[in-house]
């Protein structure tokens, strides 16, 4: 199997060319193929992929390539993303899966599939006739239209077509996996053919015409042409990978700026990826100390303990999660799978060590992947069916929805058939005669160079022990990671049933030098204890971790409910729409102090289970319902808060759950709960009304709205998005039922000399001056929705459209909502 090196002493591509020579003292992780998976939930959530990837229909993913070659395809797209504009994006994904897939179990089917995949796409990219590969509908004359200069951008945009360069990003992606891990010849060249289109393109466009083209949303091009650069050796493409970086990016990061508040996160996430190889592959320190600083803001202040990070998709301000606890779209699946790429690299190439100093290497980058893969990607799988998890709400007592393999085509369906094959990535790494072991996983190693196996056996969470057995004789030093989840002076070690002292602390390695005979048994002991974890915010919400794990409660707050958790192929069904629950509904910790997680207590049985603390007090349920009455809520569960356990979150599937929970002290409680049961309350009566809604200058709402337009921008203005038209743009509203009353629209007070009109179905509702007499403040209108609108819906859906008065702006927009008649006030 071939791979890319990442090390800690890169060879300069300025003397040596790009292909990276191993030297001395250089750290990698094994290749995927030397490590094995043994039974656990790691083994589990790897072979249900395979099946779910395998169910998948590879003529349906190859369909748009076909199509965009001028070829018949044998089947007909799938439907959701894949037929509306991101045609061809999961089969790239796909030929990286099903690469991953094979390199971690060695399984001939997925193999026969992948060298079927690439046989089928080389037939396209041949008929292209110009090393040309893409899914992306009419992508040729746009292709033509961009080279030509013609270019016009916008967030999730590009010559009007829905992020054709992160829908292609996806094809170099997997040619390169289907390289780096299936050894195949075939996908280099594929890949080599389509970088020389790639560079081809862009050849003779300004530095600024490319940066225009980069502000929409790309993926991680700048990482695979650096990729193309170390595996040819060929210098040409580090400098397309160093074109392909997006400056207003990169900028603020490289003067140690957070400016990250309102952005699209998982837009970002891969740019910064890319830094970080061309900073690697061309010795630039401060592109590496750019992707470190992005790490860094990200990890220590915008993610939340499951080790996600965003909500709706951006970035909310780090002083303010209050969005995070009160919205159904909490952090993506996508942005960890990237985030955890990127820690990966700096795990490995570490610049705060330097060079020279050859120490080990920070844990810290340990921890938060390994809390990031046990909470947020394992549990973003469903064990039993292999569905897959977009958003993962942290609002307490909500739910996710699950994919289908023959529906539900996002882009975390994508990112999601890679995740659970590389569980095996970051276990062990290794650097000369050092030996490190990372992730305690049940697994086993082939160390190849040193003609040394080693078997690591536990049932962590569930037990405190991981067992290593050595097979094989030799010389090394076996580095262990002292986790920071065990207290100093807890951890144990024995060899062979002689106990070894330990001198290090956590967050440290425990180094154990000696000549290793074969049947050697290592055993650690890591003792686990319940911990609190506060909102990065430092507001009074609490998530309970117990060793690597979070815990979390399966809920039921309303009685007899029958909740849908399967997704189908609207192109909103990943969000999970069911009624949100009242937040004073939700148990509180009340207690004087903060060190309520002692009271957990362990519950019989062989899984991790705990009862939950005395301190952690519920509403009362019928006087509750009395105040909530004219909600129109299902009935309440009285018994919603008692009895109450708290398991493992990977744990918790096709219920609704909680994971943080407010804390007050005895004194405050009253108060606190009257201030978020009124807060709360506006807020769900909202979303009852709402039929529909969206967020103008929010990337995927709006493309899940079909967002069309000509003259536009958007941007970001006090935290909230905006968009704005010198001519016009439109949404498709959603209104199954025919029930919408009224349209409401946001704007902002100071807004000033902008006249324009609103119309639904070419039918106009209203004609609109901003004149800046609101203040300094947002403010919202409402138009009803005349009943020829409705009559003209087609399928149910209301084309709204702004219009631009001649030589002015529609506009700014920060918020569209469609209403149903207000709720019964008796």
């Amino acid at each position: 199997m071939k791979k890319i090196i990442l090390s800690l002493a890169i060879s300069s591509l300025a003397l040596s060319g790009c292909a990276s020579k191993q030297e001395p003292g250089e750290l990698e992780v094994f290749p995927l193929d030397q490590v094995r998976l043994l039974a656990s939930p790691f083994q589990h959530a790897q072979d249900t992929n395979i099946q779910y990837i395998l169910a998948m229909d590879p003529d349906r993913l190859l369909a748009p390539y076909l199509k965009e070659a001028g070829l018949a395809p044998k089947a007909e797209n799938y439907r959701n993303w894949e037929n509306t504009g991101l045609d061809g994006h999961i089969g790239g994904h796909y030929i990286t899966a099903l690469s991953l897939a094979w390199a971690a179990t060695g399984n001939s089917e997925v193999k026969q599939r992948l060298d079927y995949m690439l046989d089928e796409l080389k037939r396209a990219q041949d008929k292209n006739g110009n090393g040309y590969l893409s899914g992306v509908p009419g992508g040729k004359a746009m292709w033509n239209d961009l080279a030509a200069g013609n270019i016009r951008s916008d967030l999730f945009t590009l010559n009007e077509k829905w992020v054709p360069l992160y829908n292609i990003h996806k094809v170099y992606a997997g040619l390169r996996d289907a390289y780096r891990y299936a050894d195949s010849q075939q996908a280099l060249e594929m890949l080599i053919a389509l970088s020389d289109w790639g560079a081809e393109l862009i050849a003779n466009l300004s530095d600024a015409q490319l940066q225009q083209i980069l502000k929409s949303e790309h993926g991680g091009l700048n990482e695979v042409y650096a990729d193309v650069a170390e595996i040819t050796g060929d210098k040409k493409y580090l400098e397309i990978a160093k074109r392909l970086s997006h400056r207003e990016i990169l900028d603020p990061l490289e003067r140690q700026q957070d400016k990250l508040t309102g952005l699209h996160a998982n837009t970002q996430i891969p740019k910064v990826i890319g830094y970080k190889r061309v900073g690697d592959l061309a010795q630039d320190k401060k592109w590496q100390d750019a992707a470190a600083y992005f790490w860094n803001e990200v990890v220590t202040h915008r993610t939340v303990a499951i080790g996600g990070n965003s909500v709706r998709e951006h970035f909310h301000p780090t002083d303010d999660f209050a969005p995070m606890v009160e919205d159904v779209e909490g952090p993506e699946t996508c942005n960890t799978y990237n985030m955890l790429k990127l820690t990966q690299l700096l795990y490995l190439n570490n610049q705060e060590l330097g060079y020279a100093e050859l120490g080990d290497p920070q844990t810290r980058y340990i921890r938060y992947y390994e809390r990031a893969l046990y909470n947020h990607i394992l549990s973003s799988q469903n064990p039993d069916t292999g569905g897959l998890v977009y958003f993962t709400p942290m609002r307490p007592n909500h739910y996710r929805m699950y994919s289908q393999p023959e529906e539900a085509m996002w882009c975390c369906v994508g990112s999601g058939i890679e995740n659970h094959s590389k569980y095996g990535e970051m276990i062990y790494a290794h650097r000369g005669d050092d030996l490190f072991v990372n992730l305690f996983i049940p697994s086993t190693l082939n160390w190849d160079e040193k003609g040394i196996q080693i078997r690591q056996e536990n049932t962590i969470p569930d037990t405190e022990t991981t067992t290593l057995t050595v097979t094989g004789s030799g010389s090394f030093r076996l580095k262990l990671r002292y986790p920071t989840w065990v207290d100093e002076g807890s951890l144990a070690i024995a060899i062979n049933g002689e106990n070894v002292s330990v001198q290090e602390k956590p967050g440290s390695y425990v180094t154990l030098a000696r000549h290793w005979n074969d049947g050697d048994r290592i055993e650690v002991k890591l003792p686990m204890h319940p911990q609190a974890e506060q909102l990065p915010d430092k507001s009074d919400y609490y998530a309970l971790t117990y060793g690597p794990v979070v815990l979390a409660a399966k809920t039921q707050p309303f009685v007899g409910e029958q909740l849908n958790f399967l997704a189908d192929d609207s192109r909103m069904g990943h969000i999970a729409r069911g009624p949100m629950c009242p937040q004073e509904m939700t148990p509180t910790f009340v207690s004087e102090d903060r060190d309520f997680a002692l009271g957990l207590r362990r519950l019989p049985g062989d899984q991790l289970r705990f009862a939950a603390p005395d301190s952690l007090r519920t509403a009362d349920i019928p006087a509750l319902g009395k105040n909530i009455a004219r909600a129109e809520l299902p009935a309440l569960n009285p018994d919603a808060g008692t009895g109450l356990e708290l398991i493992p979150f990977f744990r918790v599937h096709e219920s609704r759950y909680s994971i943080y929970w407010p804390y007050s002290t005895p004194q405050n409680l009253a108060a606190k709960q009257q201030q978020r049961e009124a807060e709360d309350r506006a807020r769900l009566a909202l979303m009852r009304q709402t039929i529909d809604k969206v967020a103008p200058g929010e990337q995927q709402p709006e493309a899940d709205h079909f967002f069309a337009g000509a003259g536009t921008e958007a941007g970001v203005h006090r935290g909230r998005h905006w968009r704005h038209a010198s001519d016009w743009f439109s949404y498709r509203l959603n209104d199954p039922n025919q029930e919408a009353q009224t349209l409401r629209i946001t704007y902002f007070g100071l807004d000033n000399g902008r006249s324009f009109r609103i119309l639904a179905n070419a039918v106009e509702i209203a004609q609109v001056t901003l004149d800046g007499s609101h203040g300094d403040a947002f403010f919202s209108m409402d138009y009803p929705v005349p009943s020829e609108v409705l009559e003209q819906a087609n399928q149910g859906h209301i084309e709204l459209r702004f219009e631009a008065a001649e030589n002015s702006v529609a506009g700014g927009i920060y918020g569209v909502r469609l209403l149903r008649a207000t709720e019964n006030s008796e």
